[in-house]
C-alpha cells in the first residue's frame, strides 16, 4: 500500500501532465500511468527503499525523485563521455542502501583518444542532492574509439558481488579474446577487487574480472527467482538473444549467431559450435532488446517467472513465458515507444522507461 501511495504522490507532485491508459493483456486489463515526463533520453532506473527512485539520462544527469515527488538533479556524477551510444547509462541501488546509502553507476569513460565502459560507486547524500565518496571501481581495458556497444547493465548478485555487462565496442572479434574486457560480463566485489572464485582468475592471459564472454551488446540483465543471472543482447540483423549466464562460458559471438551482418552476409560459421553456448531464446527479426526483468508474481501470479524485455525497434514490451515454449505476448501502447528499461517496483507494479516518450511509466492492475 505504501508503494501505491508513493506512486500516487509522485503523479500528483511532479510537474507533468498525468496520463493513463487501460490496456488489455493476457491477465486482463492493466493501467499504464505516466509517473514522470520531460526526460531527453532516459537509460536506467532503480528504486530507493522507503520510496523514491533514481533515473539516469544518457546526457549525464542523475535525477533523484523523492517520496513527496520532489525532483533533484544530483551533483557529483562522474565525468561521462557522451559519444554515439555512450554516456551515463545504468544505475543500481545497493541492497543495503538503508545503511550504506551506496549506489552504482555505469557510463562511458574517456580513455585517451577512446572510451570504455566504467563502473563507479558512491554514497547518496542524506538529502539526496549529491553523490559523495565517488570512486571508480572498474573500467574496461582496453577501450575503443568506436561509439558503439557499451553494454551496460549493473546487477548485484545475492552474494553481494556485482555483474556488469559490456558490449564488444564495435570490435566483434575482441569478444573472443579473454585478454580484453570487450564483449563480456564481468564480476567484481563492491570495492572493485576480483572474487577468488571467478573462472579465469588463474589464467595469466585472461582479464580476471571476466565471468562470461562472447557477447555482442548486452543491454538488459536480471536475476531470476533462483538468483541466476540472465541477459538479453543485441544481434546484428536478426539474432537478438536471451542467455542464462554461467561462469566461464563462451556465448559465441561472432563465431556463431542466429543473425546476419547488416549487408546480408553470413556471420561466423553458423548457429552452433562445440564449446559455445546456445541462447535460451532468440528473435528474428531483431527487436533491439533493452532492459530485462523477471517477474516475481506479486500482483499477477500468472506472470510469475516470466521474462520481460523492452524493444527499442518495435516499440513494445515483450513478455516471454519460458515454461510454455517461450511464447511471446506484446504489451504495447503509444507510451511503449523505444522501451529502454523495465523494472519491477517493490509493490509488484511494472515500471518502464520510454525513450520515445521521454518518460517513466507504471503498469498496474486496472
Amino acid at each position: 500500500m505504501r508503494s501505491i501511495l508513493l506512486a500516487i504522490a509522485l503523479m500528483i507532485a511532479l510537474p507533468v501532465k498525468v496520463w493513463s491508459e487501460s490496456l488489455n493483456t493476457s491477465v486482463g486489463p492493466v493501467t499504464v500511468t505516466q509517473v514522470m515526463g520531460g526526460l531527453e533520453e532516459p537509460w536506467g532506473l532503480d528504486f530507493l527503499p522507503g520510496g523514491g527512485f533514481l533515473v539516469t539520462e544518457r546526457s549525464g544527469e542523475l535525477i533523484h525523485v523523492a517520496t513527496d515527488g520532489g525532483k533533484t538533479t544530483v551533483a557529483g556524477v562522474p565525468t561521462v563521455l557522451v559519444n554515439g551510444q555512450g554516456g551515463l547509462l545504468d544505475v543500481a541501488v545497493a541492497r543495503d542502501f538503508a545503511t550504506s546509502r551506496e549506489v552504482f553507476l555505469s557510463y562511458a569513460k574517456a580513455q585517451g583518444s577512446g572510451a570504455g565502459t566504467a563502473l563507479s560507486a558512491a554514497r547518496l547524500s542524506a538529502d539526496g542532492t549529491a553523490l559523495e565518496d565517488v570512486r571508480t571501481i572498474f573500467e574496461m581495458s582496453p577501450g575503443s574509439t568506436s561509439g558503439r556497444h557499451f553494454g551496460s547493465r549493473i546487477i548485484e548478485a545475492r552474494d553481494g558481488t556485482l555483474f556488469l555487462t559490456m558490449g564488444d565496442r564495435g570490435g566483434k572479434n575482441a569478444a573472443q579474446d579473454l585478454g580484453r574486457h570487450n564483449g563480456s560480463v564481468v564480476r567484481i566485489n563492491r570495492d572493485g577487487s576480483v572474487p577468488r572464485d571467478n573462472p579465469f582468475i588463474n589464467l595469466p592471459t585472461a582479464r580476471p574480472e571476466i565471468w562470461s564472454y562472447g557477447h555482442r551488446n548486452p543491454q538488459g540483465a536480471a536475476l531470476d527467482l533462483e538468483g541466476r543471472l540472465w541477459i538479453n543482447e543485441h544481434g546484428a540483423r536478426g539474432g537478438d538473444e536471451i542467455n542464462l549466464i554461467t561462469g566461464g562460458a563462451n556465448y559465441g559471438w561472432p563465431v556463431i549467431s542466429y543473425g546476419r551482418n547488416y549487408n546480408g552476409s553470413k556471420i561466423g560459421i553458423g548457429t552452433s559450435a562445440a564449446g559455445m553456448e546456445q541462447p535460451r531464446h532468440y528473435w528474428d527479426p531483431s527487436i533491439a532488446p533493452s532492459g530485462l526483468m523477471i517477474y516475481s508474481g506479486k500482483l499477477w501470479p500468472e506472470w510469475k517467472g516470466d521474462i520481460f524485455s523492452g524493444s527499442l525497434k518495435f516499440d513494445y514490451i515483450s513478455r516471454l513465458d519460458p515454461d510454455n515454449g517461450w511464447t511471446e505476448e506484446r504489451i504495447e501502447s503509444p507510451q511503449t515507444r523505444r522501451v529502454r528499461d523495465v523494472m519491477e517496483a517493490p509493490d509488484g507494479s511494472i515500471w518502464f522507461l520510454s525513450v520515445g516518450r521521454g518518460g517513466v511509466y507504471r503498469m498496474a492492475p486496472g
